[in-house]
């Protein structure tokens, strides 16, 4: 069964099988002791370092190992904040970073600090400048990924790491979806990044603060990790994550040249093969191995089910996937379509005959699950009232695609110039009806508060 969500988790890696076993055996004693046993997992630990620094482009002794990713990025945002107290308690990020530095910066916001949410363009890149104008003279941190984990947009490092510097303002960088590609444009004093990304074992996150960077860890002290991650590190998932990551690299460039190509087959012949689909994301500067795109009038989630009965592990930033039920803020901050949302990540050593398959098999799942929500040929039951200002749709309580799926069936019944007033209360549709309206060339006049939910208002043009 072909897997194709690399970019939540990788599969574990020869290399790092390998050097789990091993290291089993030889690396379960305390590094920090001075008996035999002891002094050999240290060796084993200190070599794991130095291969992690060298694929970061760090000094070792600028590099800890952490429980997770996750662990790496909280860490790294408070230790940063902590130690630039005195500057301030501002801390600039992108929309589109990951959900836990999000998370990190909204309880900034709980504890009285600040935080601004730089926007992205339709690709969900940064634009030249939109950093150095969100820094004040009380910004302690900014963070920016390398690139982005839904939609595969790589991010002008360089340059904002350059706008942070001029600002005397540190950058802590999350590389976790591109380290294993190759290492992140220079400028950054923090970067964080998760074994399971390229393929080690899960539970290995990677901190790097550079020397001269304030930080001050938060939490208890503890002599392990340069006093940056307490506790007893997993010292053969270290081993392995450190092995892993210089094998992906030596295969870095071979294999990024022919998943990228594969996923570029992906990019040009599904917008061809399914009716009404928007691929989103960066076409040019991206991951070699992801692609997104978004189909109308799906459900996420039915969506994904269908795909896994076809033999197909793919994930989706759909709302219609969450327990939520709110978009991804990823899709959201890029204003494009979320709804029957697609993410395809290639591991290494996928077939190339396994992407023809998944090529051959989407357009009949898309079409089934069209079918299945009866979008949008034949017209439904009456839902559209006539007003003196056109029709008005009742979709509250209805979620993703219902009500642009009754948009879509109620637009051919006002005359060219009519509106059409949607009534909803799922989330979603802020995104998906002004989406709808750029895909269908119709006018989306804009949105309003009703006694329940919003209401979206369309104008017919053709």
């Amino acid at each position: 069964m072909p897997y194709f969500d690399a970019a939540s988790a990788a599969p574990l890696h020869p290399v790092a099988r390998q050097a789990l076993l091993a290291s089993l055996d030889e690396g379960w004693a305390d590094p920090a002791r001075l008996y035999r046993e002891g002094r050999r997992a240290r060796l084993l630990l200190d070599a794991a370092r130095e291969a992690a620094a060298e694929a970061v482009g760090c000094r070792p002794d600028e590099l800890v190992f952490t429980p997770s990713g996750t662990r790496a990025v909280h860490d790294g945002l408070a230790g940063a904040l902590a130690g630039r107290r005195r500057t301030g308690r501002h801390l600039v990020v992108s929309a589109v970073e990951h959900s836990c530095v999000l998370a990190s910066a909204a309880a900034l916001e709980a504890a009285g600090g600040s935080f601004t949410a730089v926007p992205v363009d339709r690709a969900g890149r940064v634009a030249p400048g939109a950093y150095a104008a969100a820094l004040r003279p009380d910004t302690a941190l900014a963070a920016l990924q390398s690139a982005n984990h839904e939609v595969g947009t790589e991010q002008p490092v360089a340059e904002v790491a350059e706008e942070c510097r001029a600002a005397g303002v540190p950058l802590l960088v999350d590389a976790a979806q591109s380290l294993a590609w190759g290492p992140v444009a220079s400028g950054w004093s923090l970067l964080t990044a998760s074994a399971h990304k390229w393929g080690g074992p899960s539970g290995v996150g990677l901190l790097a603060v550079r020397k001269g960077t304030r930080f001050a860890f938060q939490g208890p002290a503890d002599e392990r990790e340069s006093g940056r991650a307490p506790g007893f590190p997993d010292l053969p998932a270290v081993v392995a994550a450190a092995a892993s990551l210089r094998a992906v690299r030596q295969e870095a460039a071979e294999e990024g040249a022919r998943l990228r190509a594969l996923v570029e087959r992906i990019r040009e012949r599904v917008p061809a093969l399914v009716p009404d689909v928007e691929v989103v994301g960066d076409p040019v500067r991206r991951l070699p191995h992801l692609v997104t795109f978004s189909c109308l009038y799906v459900d996420g989630e039915t969506l994904l089910h269908a795909l896994d009965r076809a033999g197909f592990s793919v994930s989706s930033g759909s709302s219609c996937t969450s327990s939520t039920l709110a978009p991804s803020h990823v899709l959201q901050a890029m204003g494009v379509l979320s709804e029957g949302n697609v993410r395809v990540s290639l591991p290494a050593g996928t077939a190339e005959e396994d992407v023809e398959r998944f090529l051959d098999v989407l357009p009949g799942v898309v079409a089934s699950v069209r079918q299945q929500l009866g979008a949008p040929a034949a017209p439904g039951p009456a839902r559209a009232a006539a007003t003196g200002s056109g029709l008005v749709i009742d979709s509250l309580g209805k979620r993703c695609p219902i009500p642009v799926i009754e948009l879509a069936r109620a637009i051919g019944d006002v005359p060219v110039g009519g509106l059409v007033t949607v009534l909803s209360d799922d989330e979603a549709a802020r995104l998906d009806i002004p989406a709808w309206c750029d895909m269908r060339e119709q006018e989306y006049v804009g949105e309003r508060p009703a006694e329940r939910g919003t209401a979206y208002v369309v104008r017919r043009r053709g």
